[in-house]
């Protein structure tokens, strides 16, 4: 059960609904909304910087998604280890590379750019502080300066607000083995849940 109320999508403010088509939208994939609805001038900003995250986002969707699945392990938010976006299988995620991140390191399966990005994100997730310029210049080497700026304020964005949901503990359109609050989760291993 969560530990925020949620505020289902018809009582939302009209200027919400208007923003967020919430018809179109499953309980799963409306997520934080249900409880950003709470402070609706708050949710304009947060929509728009998200929304820009990813309309003008140039990384790769599957490399975006590893990314993502991976920080979310550490943040140990179950739906966001639950739920695979529909961009990032229409660009080749799949639960194999999904499975990948349990030792991303040694996967054959990801290349050197994914492996850098998900090394980056893996670092702001659980030890910032260890980024340096090797961690820099390995980058460097797979992306432009412009991308590296994009995937910091992606992850960052998957960091604080990936943290934020699993406090909220939003479990309740989960597959059962994600409701499971007694152990450590992991987003490989599990059925998974495709949103758009």
């Amino acid at each position: 059960m969560s530990r925020v109320d949620q505020i289902k999508a018809e009582d939302w403010p009209q200027e919400l609904k208007d923003m967020l088509k919430p018809e179109l939208l499953t309980d799963l994939e409306q997520g934080l909304m249900r409880y950003f609805a709470h402070t609706p001038e708050l949710v304009k900003g947060m929509v728009a910087f998200s929304g820009g995250l990813k309309r003008h986002r140039t990384l790769p969707e599957r490399l975006v998604e590893l990314v993502r699945l991976r920080v979310a392990f550490f943040n140990q938010c179950r739906s966001c280890m639950a739920i695979r976006y529909t961009d990032a299988v229409n660009d080749g995620l799949t639960e194999d590379l999904v499975c990948s991140l349990e030792k991303p390191v040694e996967a054959e399966n990801l290349s050197d750019a994914e492996k850098a990005a998900i090394h980056f994100g893996e670092l702001m997730a659980t030890d910032h502080l260890r980024i340096d310029d090797g961690v820099y210049e390995e980058l460097k080497r797979h992306f432009s300066q412009a991308q590296i700026v994009e995937l910091g304020m992606i992850v960052a964005f998957f960091v604080g607000f990936g943290r934020l949901a699993a406090t909220y503990h939003m479990v309740e359109e989960l597959p059962q083995a994600f409701r499971d609050d007694t152990r450590e989760m992991a987003p490989w291993g599990n059925e998974a849940v495709i949103v758009r």
